[in-house]
Order: structure tokens, then C-alpha cells, then sequence
């Protein structure tokens, strides 16, 4: 087999399509965010403003956050050395995993190196905990869900997004007597719609069901002390596992779960995602820990991200954008074309400074593409009014539809 030429083909299909992915590289300035600075491929540089990060709360650069990393730096290096069951346990992660059990009322949590591998490895472990289980997973879960659930090895079902009538026919069918899960998220990234968590715990009590929850896109954000949607809800006491992010509105990086104490002790003695895996480094845990202790107290940031996020759909839709919102704080603007949304993406980038990236298959369906913004509390008036204004004009000069306003 020539495998180059094979190669060659399959990347010359993502170019055919209009979905080949082009990394950008920038460079992040500390106290300046959302502002970085991007090197053009002749080596030039321009200054840009970043509407696609998941840094929501613009905590990466918090000075909270990077005098934590700083002592433990100092404190104890750099690498944790090891896996947590050799000698990669320290007290920076037992204080994370602390404050993450605290932020969701839990009386544990568990740390991994991504919100991926949380989800993985747990989903894709539980079966051995619970011979026969079935999960019932939302066709519209994260990758890293989906392929946990794959890997498992155990009975799945799908069911229609946030469809709890079809979930209810999925239970019926099944054997009474068997184990089951309910995997669903709470925020759902693409589309930026909630989960029906109530409805969903409550299908649980009546078949008997654990649940289990993705909170990365929620936790930091809502609730009063940024335990998420279930905490805002008053319903995280009605979950069994809870999966969050330390990288998006923690502003670090990592991912847990949050759950009963012999949960949490199976999946660590159980998962190979983690029992194989080097720890995080002290530094990564210990502004984590800050972070997320910081972000208990900081309902107004939590606030004015909302604010933020409901201004600028006003103004897309103002324009007639074809935006989806279903109250979140995720900005999608629907294009429905691979190419044209490449276009979009390059020419805010090269004409004017403005860095969001083009969302394709197969994140999102085919016809489905999009522009994700991801509006903050320090994307001030200026940068609202430049993003808007450069929507408005190249949308116009992509010949793109809008939709009919009222009046």
C-alpha cells in the first residue's frame, strides 16, 4: 500500500469539502485578554481580539490564579512525577479535589488531566462496577461521552435530544431489573441549549437509575457559587456523577468528576484513563484550586458574562443573523456552509483582527456550520462594536441570508 498517497487523500477530502483546519498561532499577553497577538505565515504580526476562547471568564490570565501557580512553582517545580497511585498525589490536588467536592455538595471528587478523559474513562469503567449496566446516552453528547460509552463494552441506548418521551420508551423496554445510567449534558456547547435535568432526574427515580452529568460548559458560570446549571437549579444533589472542566471558566486546565465517596474510590481503583496517567502538575492544581474558590464568591463576574452574551445576540439578531439562543451564554451564528464559514473566519481574522474559528462537521451536522462567539466580561463596548460591525459587512459581501425583522 502506498500510504503517503493514502494520506494525501484523506486530507485532500477535508480541502474538497471547505473544513480543512488551519491552526492560528497566537500569543497570549498576561492582563491583556481578550487582545493577543497573532504571527501571520510571513511572519508579521498583528494585534487581534480572540471571540472564540473558552477562557469564559478571562480567569487564565486572574491574578488569583497565576500567584497560586507561581508559589507551587516555587514550592514544589514543575512535574508532579508520577501517576497519582505512585507518587504524583500531592496536597495541591487533594486541595482541588476539596474545593470541587465543596463547589458541587458532593463528598468527593476525582481529578484527571481533561474533562475528555474524566468522561471516558469513568463511562467507559462503569460497567465494570455494575455488570449489566445499560446507558442511556442523548445522541447529542460530547465526543469524549460518546466514546466512552462506546469503549465500555456494556448495553447503550440513544435517545433523541432532550426527547424525555423517548427516553421514558427506551426505559420501558428494557429489563426492570437491570442496572441502568442516564449520561446528558447540562449545558450543550454547538447549539448552546440547556439539558432538562429535572425531568430527566425524575425519570431516574422511577426506573431506578443512577445519572450522570456533563457540566463543563456550566461549571464556574452558573449557580450562585458557579457549581452549574444542577446547582443553580437546586438539582445537584439529584445527581449521581458530575463531570466538570477546569479549563474553560477556571481558566487552567484539567477535568473531575464530583460524587459519593465510594464512587469516586471505584472509578480511581477501577479506570485505566486514570490508575496509567501522570497527575497534573502541582502549579496546573494549585491555581486551579484558587480559581475555583475565587469563583464561589464571584457572582458578579458570573453576571456580567450573562450580561454580555444577551448584548451581543440582541445586536446579531438585530441584523438579522440566523442566531440560535436558548438563553445561554454560547453565540452561535448559523452559515450552513463550510466554505462560506472559512470565509467569514479568515477575513474577520485578516481584515479586521477578529479571531474566531470556523465550527464544522463533524462537530456540528453538515449544513449546520457555524461562527461560536463567545462574548466575556472583558470584551468591552469597543470590541462589541467592531465584531458587530464587521459581521454586518461581511455578511453583506458573502451575498449570506438574513432573516426578516419584524417592523
Amino acid at each position: 500500500m502506498d500510504y503517503t498517497a493514502q494520506l494525501d487523500t484523506a486530507i485532500a477530502k477535508l480541502h474538497d469539502e471547505g473544513r480543512y483546519r488551519t491552526f492560528i498561532d497566537i500569543e497570549r499577553r498576561n492582563g491583556h485578554f481578550p487582545h493577543a497577538v497573532r504571527t501571520r505565515p510571513d511572519g508579521s504580526q498583528q494585534n487581534i481580539t480572540v471571540w472564540c476562547g473558552n477562557d469564559y471568564l478571562g480567569m487564565g490570565q486572574h491574578p488569583v490564579v497565576l500567584n497560586a501557580m507561581h508559589e507551587a512553582v516555587d514550592a514544589a517545580g514543575a512535574g508532579s512525577g508520577g501517576t497519582r497511585n505512585i507518587s504524583g498525589t500531592t496536597v495541591y490536588h487533594k486541595k482541588l479535589e476539596a474545593e470541587l467536592a465543596d463547589l458541587h455538595g458532593k463528598e468527593a471528587a476525582l481529578l484527571f488531566t481533561s474533562a475528555y478523559i474524566a468522561n471516558d474513562a469513568t463511562l467507559s469503567t462503569l460497567p465494570k462496577l455494575f455488570p449489566g449496566l445499560i446507558i442511556y446516552s442523548d445522541e447529542l453528547n460530547h465526543a469524549s461521552m460518546i466514546e466512552g460509552v462506546r469503549r465500555n463494552g456494556g448495553a447503550k441506548r440513544i435517545f433523541r435530544h432532550n426527547d424525555v418521551a423517548h427516553l421514558r420508551e427506551l426505559l420501558e423496554a428494557d429489563d426492570p431489573n437491570a442496572p441502568k445510567m442516564i449520561a446528558f449534558e447540562s449545558v450543550y456547547s454547538m447549539d448552546g441549549d440547556f439539558g432538562p435535568i429535572e425531568e430527566i432526574c425524575d425519570l431516574a427515580d422511577e426506573f431506578g437509575a443512577l445519572t450522570y452529568i456533563d457540566e463543563v460548559h456550566a461549571v464556574g458560570m452558573y449557580g450562585p457559587r458557579g457549581g452549574g446549571v444542577t446547582e443553580r437549579d437546586g438539582l445537584a444533589h439529584r445527581i449521581d456523577i458530575i463531570n466538570g472542566t477546569l479549563a474553560k471558566a477556571f481558566g487552567v486546565m484539567g477535568g473531575y468528576i464530583a460524587a459519593s465517596e465510594k464512587m469516586c474510590d471505584a472509578v480511581r481503583s477501577y479506570a485505566p484513563g486514570f490508575i496509567f496517567t501522570t497527575s497534573l502538575p502541582p502549579a496546573v492544581a494549585a491555581g486551579a484550586a484558587a480559581s475555583v474558590a475565587f469563583l464561589k464568591t464571584a457572582s458578579d463576574l458570573r453576571e456580567q458574562h450573562q450580561t454580555q452574551a444577551k448584548i451581543l445576540k440582541l445586536r446579531l439578531k438585530g441584523l438579522g443573523m440566523p442566531l440560535i439562543d436558548h438563553g445561554t451564554h454560547i453565540v452561535p451564528v448559523i452559515v450552513g456552509n463550510p466554505v462560506h464559514t472559512k470565509i467569514l473566519s479568515d477575513r474577520l481574522l485578516d481584515d479586521h483582527g477578529i479571531y474566531v474559528q470556523p465550527i464544522n462537521f463533524p462537530t456540528v451536522p453538515r449544513g449546520t456550520e457555524r461562527l461560536r462567539f463567545t462574548p466575556s466580561p472583558v470584551h468591552g463596548p469597543d470590541e462589541m462594536n467592531r465584531l458587530v460591525q464587521a459581521m454586518d459587512e461581511l455578511w453583506s459581501h458573502c451575498a449570506l441570508n438574513r432573516a426578516e425583522l419584524a417592523g
